[in-house]
């Protein structure tokens, strides 16, 4: 194909490997790119992960062929601001391979990107209902988008109500913090605690907005503030000990084990959400 490719809002230019929106050049890599144009050959068509595999590797290369494709599949969406659960331009065929879903401009005619039969529907004899695509860096099922960011906002507000009421109630810590650590100690004890939820309340704002208006790079962005926010998620584990006298020391010691692993919790639901493509 030698004539651009429209679709949308986007324009393919095979000769010159471009990928624009609406006249925007947008930034795509080679190998998403190849798999964008041989879909974009076969509308409607399934095009099997093999003959990806095909298009984008010779047969003497020795890579992770299928960790490859998922990341180029993966940047591709993104670009695309397409997504796996509800496709609007490329749609996962689980063990089969994908398939272009929306219509196609050449020369100015269209071409239908709907299957030519039902039965283009079906899967083949031996696929097993639980066969899906796997995420590129935790090689886990791809999650619903919408339940993991969900997850990590409800993280964020839980926080960010340990702020705002220890802020609120700072007598009452330094209270109770004065039955641990007379004087100075107590005293200590308090201005951590002003001073880390101080700094905690508008991380936790930035991290809210950031999923709930899915900015794509809040991978890239929360991987940088990690050793930060671990620093910090990880001070504010031990406040269940702060409220010992009344939960008991075995349910203080629970929920502060709880609160030691939840960092890890959000970096895995960034990464879901938003896998982090090499260049």
């Amino acid at each position: 194909m030698t004539s651009p490719i429209r679709f949308g809002a986007f324009e393919v230019d095979t000769r010159s490997g471009e990928l624009r929106r609406q006249g925007s050049r947008l930034k795509l890599q080679e190998q998403p790119f190849q798999v964008l144009v041989l879909l974009l050959e076969h509308p409607g068509e399934v095009v099997t992960r093999e003959e990806l595999t095909k298009k984008l590797w010779r047969d003497n290369t020795f890579v992770d062929f299928d960790r490859g494709l998922n990341k180029a599949i993966n940047r591709l969406r993104e670009v695309l601001r397409d997504s796996a659960e509800k496709p609007r331009f490329i749609e996962t065929l689980p063990q089969r391979g994908y398939r272009f879903i929306a219509p196609v401009q050449i020369d100015g005619q269209a071409s239908s990107a709907l299957p030519s039969s039902p039965s283009a529907l079906s899967k083949p004899e031996g696929a097993k209902p639980f066969d899906v695509e796997l995420h590129p860096e935790l090689e886990v099922p791809v999650p619903r988008r919408g339940l993991t960011r969900g997850l990590f906002i409800l993280i964020q507000c839980m926080y960010l109500v340990f702020y705002l009421v220890a802020l609120f109630r700072w007598q009452d810590v330094h209270r109770i913090a004065d039955g641990f650590l007379a004087g100075w100690g107590a005293m200590m004890i308090v201005t951590t605690v002003l001073v880390t939820g101080a700094i905690g309340i508008p991380l936790r704002c930035y991290l809210i907005s950031g999923a709930a208006f899915d900015h794509r790079r809040l991978g890239e962005k929360f991987s940088r503030l990690f050793p930060a926010i671990l620093a910090l998620d990880e001070l504010w584990a031990v406040a269940p000990f702060l409220l010992m006298e009344k939960i008991g020391f075995g349910a203080a010691f629970a929920a502060t084990a709880g609160l030691l692993y939840l960092p890890f919790s959000e970096r895995s639901l960034v990464r879901m959400a938003y896998p982090q493509l090499r260049k």
